[in-house]
């Protein structure tokens, strides 16, 4: 990477207006998806807010201030938290995502003494790829009911007016997406929301009521401190042992509901780092190392389960900004962090998000589902997955089909594996018990590339 060509290194401290505007722009490509996944699982959006900028800031610690990563909420882990959150409420699918954060920990631990290679081994590109696709595909029904019908009414409830809602929100998110350039091409999930949101108040699907409460008590503040408590507002979190006891809630149908997918989030991670190294011109999974970044990751995690948050992960969208703005500063990361910290406990704010349309939620759903079922089909191409191998065949088509399908083994009344749990475990087996375990990783073979290209290359940036 060319020095010349960067706007503030990792290390850099910006002057403080431009720090403010840095850090609210790199906030806002981090903001739609973040909110979203709360949105769509019933998690409180300010929660999410909060947990995100304590989860980046912890990450930013726990790797010395080295990697720019922003942490926001997981979208893989959609369908487990509303699985978990079914079969115990809003704590269990926090039990599950501590559990989750441990997995993270242990991982971390065990690539810090063998290295990455047992863990490239047991979760190759062939296995990982069509659970990816089961992620996306799997939520798909989710985005059309939102979409298509009234919210609080039986989903037979067709509404032509949600769906018009819906199919605007998509198209601007669509035309954001292909014709916006600079740091606009990497918001379109905010630009679509905010226009859908538009069309929303215009067929008058908008429920302003909570919004003009808000503001007639900030209007209405006759002193400093009663106009400060009418702005801040308590979000509601989900603290244990304040709000529930994890062992009462703890059970092993959410253990393999939550954990399976931690697996595949890593191995998510571990792609993100390497692009990310090269984006910046540093060798991250050397220095400060990868085990740190996936401490990282997975201490973000547990900080957002312990406040009743979605787990959280490193953000696409981060590295898009990245690499346009060339501006690497940690600080400018941290204040991101900390205005997402700020806005979770402005009680505007949070009457903006919940006043959002399910339709809107449900046209940007619609794109964003469909790129994430693209994803894991970008990388069984990415690394030449042969599928004209028969092994390579069967473990994509038989992980396809149960996470799609919905299969699920039911173990005792209250214990079940389902859906995209039970599609990686098998995905996983088969890849184990197979021959020709090579043909997995594809000739592409990315991961291994990778670092070994990292482990090759000079880094005249490290500190």
């Amino acid at each position: 990477m060319d020095s010349k060509n960067v706007a503030l290194g990792i290390r850099e401290v910006p002057k403080m207006h431009k720090w403010i505007t840095l850090s609210i722009q790199h906030l806002f490509a981090m903001f739609g998806a973040t909110i979203l996944v709360p949105f769509l699982t019933g998690l409180s959006p300010s929660v999410a807010l909060i947990s995100s900028g304590l989860g980046t800031l912890a990450y930013l610690i726990i790797t010395k201030g080295r990697i720019p990563a922003y942490l926001g909420s997981s979208f893989a882990f959609i369908a487990p938290v509303i699985a978990a959150s079914t079969a115990a409420g809003v704590p269990g699918a926090m039990i599950g995502s501590f559990l989750a954060g441990l997995v993270y920990g242990v991982v971390a631990m065990l690539i810090g003494i063998f290295g990455m290679d047992w863990l490239i081994k047991l979760l190759p590109p062939v296995v990982v790829g069509p659970v990816i696709i089961v992620i996306g595909l799997g939520l798909a029904t989710t985005a059309i009911d939102m979409a298509m019908y009234v919210p609080g009414i039986d989903k037979e409830v067709y509404s032509m007016t949600h769906f018009s809602v819906a199919l605007v929100t998509l198209a601007i998110t669509i035309l954001a997406s292909v014709f916006f350039k600079g740091f606009f091409s990497l918001i379109p999930i905010l630009v679509g929301i905010v226009g859908g949101y538009s069309f929303a108040l215009y067929q008058g699907i908008v429920d302003t009521a909570k919004i003009k409460a808000e503001w007639a008590a900030i209007t209405a503040a006759d002193s400093i401190g009663a106009f400060f408590t009418a702005i801040f507002e308590m979000p509601d979190f989900v603290v244990p042992f304040v709000d529930y006891s994890p062992l009462s809630v703890f059970s092993w149908e959410i253990v393999l509901i939550m954990v399976p997918v931690a697996l595949v989030t890593i191995t998510e991670h571990i792609g993100d780092q390497m692009v990310l190294s090269k984006v910046v011109g540093r060798n991250f999974l050397k220095e400060p190392g990868l085990n740190r970044s996936i401490l990282g990751d997975g201490t973000a995690t547990i900080i957002a389960s312990f406040l009743g948050g979605p787990p959280n992960t490193t953000y696409g969208e981060n590295i898009g900004v990245l690499a346009i703005t060339r501006v690497f500063s940690v600080f400018v990361i941290g204040g991101a962090a900390v205005f997402a910290l700020l806005f979770g406990f402005i009680g505007m704010s949070t009457a903006v998000i919940g006043s959002i349309p399910s339709a809107v939620m449900g046209g940007v759903s619609i794109l964003l589902f469909g790129i994430i079922a693209s994803s894991g089909l970008r990388m069984l191409i990415d690394n030449q997955v042969d599928l004209g191998e028969k092994r390579n065949l069967i473990i994509a088509s038989v992980i396809l089909v149960i996470g799609i399908g919905g299969a699920f083994i039911q173990i005792s009344d209250q214990l079940q594996i389902a859906g995209m749990a039970l599609s990686a475990i098998i995905g996983v087996f088969l890849n184990l018990i197979l021959p020709g375990k090579e043909k997995g990783h594809g000739n592409g073979n990315m991961f291994k590339a990778e670092t070994e290209t990292n482990k090759n290359s000079n880094d005249p940036h490290a500190a």
